[in-house]
């Protein structure tokens, strides 16, 4: 049975809280209590994103009710094995602590590699954690279809992270929604809903080169699909498309400064876009390639 739920909630992403062209350490904090306050019950960090996991730690309360999300640094491939346990454990307690907490909600790793890299000695420890206590669930973060119906067909995968958006047409013709389906346990949620700030519409967007895309007929559509959905501006837009999407549970949306992090709450505090009006969208806007929907194949135009 699938999942019935009216929109997608908001999950503050914290890659911008961390980094030197991010937020300050006081800004950080009052975002991160900005959403305690504001009910957000899920945070998404990563060991990667700088000093981001240890002002998150200082700014939120133990009661604050809110989950976090932690993605794990990958394991290099030539990493002896003799050390893969006591870099991953090493890991999961360094977060811990910088998270003020003494047990991770969700470990996420990078790629469905980790499944099976070392002969699956990476994924058998992060088990091995979780039912030692030290991590709660685990989870995936998956690039292409293929990838996430292997981390769906792996009963100990509790979390999937993908990216989604206005452009993406991927996961319902490989069977991916369809799988999710089967799951009721599975926590989905989606990231990149501005494809990385081009669908935000803005003059002078850099499209990467070969995608076929006209940067202003794009801006054109977008402006015009935002004025005919009454939607404030093409990213209130585009971020209510992916909240519309039933089998979404939550969308993640970064913020360097409390007044973003105030815009991006007020727009989900508006009403998702409803099924006609999605499909409204999708008529409009146009069938993009496989290699434009995947970052890792991008050139900038110049």
């Amino acid at each position: 049975m699938s999942k019935i739920q009216k929109s997608a909630e908001m999950v503050l992403g914290t890659a911008q809280l961390g980094r030197p062209d991010g937020a300050s350490a006081a800004a950080a904090r009052m975002i991160v209590q900005a959403a305690t306050r504001a009910g957000i019950r899920w945070i998404e960090t990563a060991s990667e994103y700088g000093a981001s996991e240890q002002r998150i730690g200082q700014a939120l309360q133990a009661s604050a009710g809110t989950r976090i999300v932690t993605k794990l640094p990958p394991i290099a491939t030539g990493t002896p094995s003799s050390a893969i346990r006591g870099l991953i454990s090493d890991s999961v307690h360094v977060s811990c602590a910088r998270l003020n907490t003494n047990r991770l909600d969700v470990a996420l790793v990078h790629n469905v590699n980790q499944l099976k890299c070392h002969n699956g000695l990476v994924w058998r420890t992060l088990r091995e954690l979780r039912d030692e206590g030290i991590v709660f669930d685990l989870g995936i973060a998956v690039a292409t279809p293929e990838d996430a119906l292997l981390a769906l067909a792996n009963a100990d995968v509790r979390y999937i992270q993908l990216q989604f958006n206005a452009l993406e047409w991927r996961w319902q013709q490989s069977g991916v929604i369809d799988a999710l389906a089967t799951r009721s346990n599975i926590t989905l949620h989606a990231h990149s809903a501005l494809m990385h700030g081009l669908l935000a519409a803005t003059p002078g967007a850099r499209w990467p080169s070969a995608s076929g895309i006209d940067p202003d007929q794009m801006r054109a559509q977008l402006w015009t699909l935002a004025r005919d959905l009454d939607r404030d501006c093409p990213a209130d837009l585009c971020i209510a498309y992916v909240r519309a999407q039933p089998w979404i549970d939550g969308v993640i949306v970064g913020a360097k400064s409390t007044s973003q992090f105030a815009l991006n709450l007020a727009r989900f505090q508006r009403l998702a876009l409803t099924a006609a009006e999605v499909a409204q969208v999708n008529a409009v806007l146009p069938r993009v390639t496989n290699e434009l929907l995947d970052p890792a194949h991008w050139t900038r135009a110049a």
